[in-house]
């Protein structure tokens, strides 16, 4: 493969895909192979600018999204952050329209290699047309994907054979023979298992566009390392039956201060975390796609101010508050403020982890947030709601890396389960052990030049097959 190869990356239209697909991007073009990153219009402009020094290797095409009848989706909907959790069927019914430019930009590029997502499947279908390797990127663990189990035993009727109801979700499966925790709860099973088998407006599963995905690749690519979840990446080789490439975790670059840039609320912001003890302040964040209800954003508040801890929380103004302060609970304000921040909107996320006050992080467990904060060894306090989010978190308790806030069996949780599982991480003497491991982790994490090496071996795999 010389400099000229020619890569085309295809991600699904939700920014916790589209973000690890960039990030992959730039790797490849670091590593010299040109890279066109297909997405929509709305959401290109959304990404983060290509780095100038790369600028000449990364190509973005953007593709509008054909319109659906009976304005199924508002105006300007490109992402799932758009839009409420059960219109993503109609993005997928409209991202699924996509098939027919995209066949015909790849026919007239005749790319090496096509590096796509489990959503649109088609893709594989098309690649296989015009005789071109495929490679499917997956941007959750290897752990989630060896849960799933065999791609044939996802379509058809066979799923109803080995998953035959939600409650198969709530033990590990047959084919995972070492100790694992790696399981679903009651409460989090009925949603996800019907969102995933069930049908949808586009008139197939995602279980099926999965099963189609693994089918038709020659080689799936997972964004982890063996130090991590050795374990699970064999088994997922195993399962899958055909190569599994960890590729690293392309973590983020750690980032230099830059307070000339940043508006005035993060400089304040900033000004007020140097004055804080160095691990001393818990971070709290939960993205664009766990939208959380009026009593979920309470009872975390409350548990913040029961806890006695420093934080600093990035809080999306949910859609059911009037305003930014309506969104938290009377007063709370008034009592935190000598000692947390709540900022609405956007945070400058890997800025706020690298920076030295910050010791911990209340999330959701998500992938591309576990390696962003791990880089940095903070200790992990869980609170998972969808997809991989809870099996991500069996995994790391598994491991002694995380403690995951207790829930009810209905799925809620109380303010005194935060409090108690946040002392726990970041100050008591019972939660010493996970800190130290949360350190030791980071240094794996946060290893770049280890990290390099597993990207160095899939960038000499992909060059060794287009040459033979």
């Amino acid at each position: 493969m010389n400099k000229e190869a020619h890569v085309v990356v295809l991600p699904w239209s939700a920014f916790g895909h589209m973000l690890p697909f960039l990030q992959l991007s730039f790797a490849l073009a670091k590593a010299g192979i040109k890279v066109s990153f297909v997405s929509t219009p709305r959401n290109i402009q959304r990404l983060p600018k290509i780095p100038q020094k790369l600028s000449s290797l990364i190509h973005f095409v953007d593709f509008p999204l054909p319109p659906l009848e009976n304005k199924l989706l508002p105006k300007g909907a490109e992402a799932t952050v758009d839009i409420p959790f059960e219109k993503i069927q109609y993005l997928k019914l409209q991202y699924d329209l996509l098939r027919d430019p995209f066949k015909q930009f790849l026919s007239e590029q005749r790319p090496d290699w096509i590096i796509f997502d489990a959503i649109p499947f088609w893709a594989a279908e098309i690649v296989e047309e015009h005789y071109i390797p495929s490679i499917y990127f997956s941007v959750f663990s290897a752990s989630t994907y060896a849960f799933l189990g065999p791609p044939e035993d996802l379509a058809g009727d066979d799923w109803k054979r080995i998953r035959p109801s939600p409650k198969s979700f709530t033990s590990p499966p047959e084919w995972v023979t070492f100790p694992s925790s790696l399981a679903y709860r009651s409460f989090e099973t009925t949603g996800f298992y019907h969102a995933f088998f069930g049908g949808n407006a586009s008139g197939i599963s995602d279980a099926e566009r999965v099963a189609k995905s693994f089918s038709s690749c020659q080689v799936v690519a997972i964004r982890s390392c063996p130090e991590y979840e050795g374990e699970y990446l064999n088994l997922l080789e195993n399962i899958m039956k055909k190569p599994v490439l960890p590729i690293g975790l392309l973590p983020p670059e750690k980032l230099e201060r830059r307070r000339s840039s940043e508006e005035k609320e993060w400089i304040e912001i900033f000004d007020w975390l140097d004055k804080q003890k160095p691990k001393s302040v818990v971070f709290v964040g939960f993205g664009s796609e766990c939208k959380l209800n009026k009593e979920q954003v309470h009872e975390i508040a409350y548990g913040l101010e029961l806890s006695e801890l420093p934080f600093l929380w990035a809080l999306r103004k949910p859609a059911w508050a009037d305003g930014d302060h309506d969104a938290l609970p009377p007063g709370f304000s008034d009592r935190t403020h000598d000692r947390g921040v709540v900022q609405f909107g956007w945070a400058p996320q890997s800025e706020i982890l690298g920076h030295t006050p910050i010791g911990g992080s209340l999330f959701h467990s998500g992938w591309g947030s576990v390696i962003e904060i791990l880089q940095f060894g903070h200790s992990l306090i869980l609170l998972p709601f969808i997809i991989d989010q809870p099996l991500n978190a069996r995994v790391l308790v598994d491991k002694g890396l995380a403690v995951e806030v207790e829930r009810n069996e209905d799925g809620s949780f109380t303010r005194e389960g935060i409090a108690k599982a946040l002392r726990l991480a970041m100050v008591s003497e019972e939660g010493e052990s996970l800190r130290i491991k949360a350190q030791e982790a980071g240094r794996i994490f946060g290893d770049q030049k280890l990290h390099a090496s597993y990207f160095g071996k899939f960038v000499e795999y992909l060059k060794k097959e287009v040459q033979d």
